[in-house]
């Protein structure tokens, strides 16, 4: 059974979607995470100019989604960057240390001529898949 939620503890959907699926899969879970751009809780960007804190908000709203499900980012196995501009991938990869570790999750960066918040330079998706818990 798939299952539609969005946590309390991050920011509402801004628009008609869903922060994250839940989907059994044999002995595990797995959790397909929207895409999230860097917002405080009234849906404002945070870090304008500002790739790395961008990046950051980000990461840490992925936390909280992670959180609420019992994963974290150990749970990562696939995460996906909408970038305004690959030349400032550095500054996302140096910010992605603090939160993935070894074995590193499979990966894609995409370079987009905008995103949907005016403003936004980066928007993260990731898939987790986690132990059934009981």
């Amino acid at each position: 059974m798939i299952t539609f939620d969005n946590p309390r503890t991050v920011p509402a959907p801004g628009g008609p979607y869903s922060h994250v699926a839940t989907i059994p899969a044999g002995d595990s879970t797995l959790l397909f995470v929207a895409g999230q751009v860097a917002v405080d809780d009234t849906g404002a960007l945070v870090g304008e100019g500002d790739m790395g804190e961008q990046t950051r908000v980000v990461m840490e709203i992925l936390g909280g989604i992670l959180a609420a499900h019992g994963a974290s980012f150990d749970d990562v196995v696939n995460i996906r960057s909408f970038v305004t501009d690959m030349d400032r991938l550095a500054e996302v990869a140096e910010v992605r240390r603090w939160y993935l570790s070894e074995p590193w999750p499979t990966s894609t960066s995409v370079e987009v001529s905008r995103l949907f918040l005016p403003g936004a330079l980066i928007e993260v998706e990731v898939v987790a898949a986690i132990s059934r818990r009981v």
